[in-house]
Order: C-alpha cells, then structure tokens, then sequence
C-alpha cells in the first residue's frame, strides 16, 4: 500500500481536509506519481454542488509530478520522468482511435464519477473506508495519485514542473476552444473574457 496525504471532500457544504490515505500500489498500465503542482479548477468545485458523487472524494485534475514507480506493461514512462497529468481515456473507442479522447466512450465514467469505470476506487482513509480518488482520472489534490500511463504525458525534465499543472486542463482548454472549436484563422479577431489559465491559454 501506497501511504500519502490528501484534501478530502467529506461533505458538499463542508471544507476539504487534509487527511491521510492509502493508495493501491500500481496496476497494470498504471504510474505512481509524486505531486509537485496542482491548479484549480472550477470544475474541482462541482462535487460541491452535484449531487450523485460518491463522497469523501479527492478533487484535483490539474496535477503535475514525478514518476515515482510503474505498473506492469508499462513502458513509455519510467521513475524519474516528469509528468503533467490529464483527463483519462479508454484508448480504444471510435472517438478514441480517430484521435478525440474528450468523446471517449466512457468519459464520464473515468472522469466525473471519483471511482474506476467498473466503480470500484484504489483508495482508503484511516478508518478503511472508502474514498474516490479517480477525479478526472487522477485526483491530484494529494501529495501522491496513481494514474493511467495514457494520461500522464511526459514533460522536459527543464521545465518548471510545479508550474505545469494546468497544462492538463486549463491551457489544453483555452487553446483549443480557438484552435480546435472556433479554428480562428490569422488575421481575425474574438474577444477574450477573463485572464484566468483558460483565458491566457485563449
């Protein structure tokens, strides 16, 4: 068991507490991930409001880190490597294999519901109860997080890695809103609100 320490949602109204858990080790496909940036997100303030989520919950989907230890059958990520860490994707679904992750058959299942797609979590506070510690796949608010290999993605060992957390969401969702959604061509103009990660990102 992987023991770490991590903000936990108990409550919709409550605080997030710093408490300590213990993580599964590393499955198949799976890394190990010691924290060194974390951004926050306004969807990290949903399970606030939603109702349905199987809580105590660790929020966090912004996270950077080290690799720290791997799973079986991994092999493009090794300890030492530097990570920013994203959404989780099954890698095998239409949308998927066409190159479009964020319409993964299963999104919703891997990254709004705290828990792995079978439900079950990798996660337990010190009573041994459960807590969901998948948010979006990682739930970097903790000092460790197990993830899926396929979405940590390798980052220059140069770079300041506890600055790059939100390259998982905030800037990978600015850019491609004018990227990707909107394909502003050069020489246009948009007006952008806001100069928050997702703003400067756009």
């Amino acid at each position: 068991m992987i023991q770490t320490t991590a903000a936990v949602l108990r409550e919709p109204k409550g605080p997030f507490t710093i408490e300590a858990i213990t993580l599964d080790e590393p499955g198949p496909g799976e890394v190990v991930v010691r924290i060194a940036g974390v951004g926050l997100c306004h969807t990290d303030l949903l399970p606030r409001v939603a109702e349905g989520l199987p809580l105590p919950l660790v929020c966090g989907h912004e996270g950077s880190g080290a690799v720290v230890a791997v799973g079986d059958g991994v092999t493009e990520l090794e300890v030492g490597d530097h990570v920013v860490i994203s959404f989780d994707s099954c890698g095998s679904c239409r949308s998927c294999e066409s190159g479009r992750p964020a319409y993964c058959a299963t999104f919703f299942p891997r990254n709004l519901s705290g828990r792995r797609v079978d439900g079950g979590t990798n996660a337990k506070d010190a009573a041994g109860e459960d807590v969901s510690a998948r948010w979006f796949g990682q739930s970097t608010f903790a000092a460790v997080t197990v993830v899926t290999a396929r979405n940590a993605v390798k980052v220059d060992k140069g770079l300041p890695l506890h600055l790059l957390g939100p390259l998982g969401c905030g800037f990978q969702t600015g850019a491609g809103a004018v990227l990707e959604s909107l394909r502003v061509e050069p020489g246009s103009s948009i007006i952008v609100f806001g100069a928050g990660a997702v703003g400067l990102a756009a």
